[in-house]
């Protein structure tokens, strides 16, 4: 696993930020347990599995932050740079069993222009 000294969200060209705009869409419960999920995760620096962590097979490293409030489930799709800093990507309420290919496609398509405009700082 790998080591998570902070959180923090993408951010594009033009300066929005795409997963904080899907937190700030949800109702409050679901921003509450998001935010509890995430702060888990930083407070044990990534040391966390299954129930609130997982990688996506076939994927370029990308992870996913999961949380359930009442019967509705939600992922933040996630990477880590060198610096150790667990940027997210993308975030949407999950429907099915298996993660929309869309979703993943999307949180790859931030990871490569995160990189080519940062290097992996």
């Amino acid at each position: 696993m790998e080591k998570v000294s902070e959180i923090n969200f993408y951010e594009t060209e033009s300066g929005s930020r795409p997963a904080e705009g899907f937190l700030d869409s949800l109702n409050s419960k679901a921003v509450q347990k998001l935010t509890w999920v995430m702060r888990f995760i930083e407070e044990r620096q990534g040391n966390v599995h299954g129930k609130f962590f997982e990688k996506l097979k076939h994927t370029d490293d990308i992870w996913e932050v999961k949380a359930k409030c009442g019967s509705n489930e939600y992922r933040m799709l996630r990477f880590i740079n060198k610096k150790d800093i667990l940027l997210l990507v993308h975030g949407f309420q999950k429907k099915s069993q298996k993660t929309p290919k869309k979703d993943i496609d999307t949180a790859e398509i931030r990871k490569k222009d995160h990189l080519r405009r940062f290097g992996n700082e």
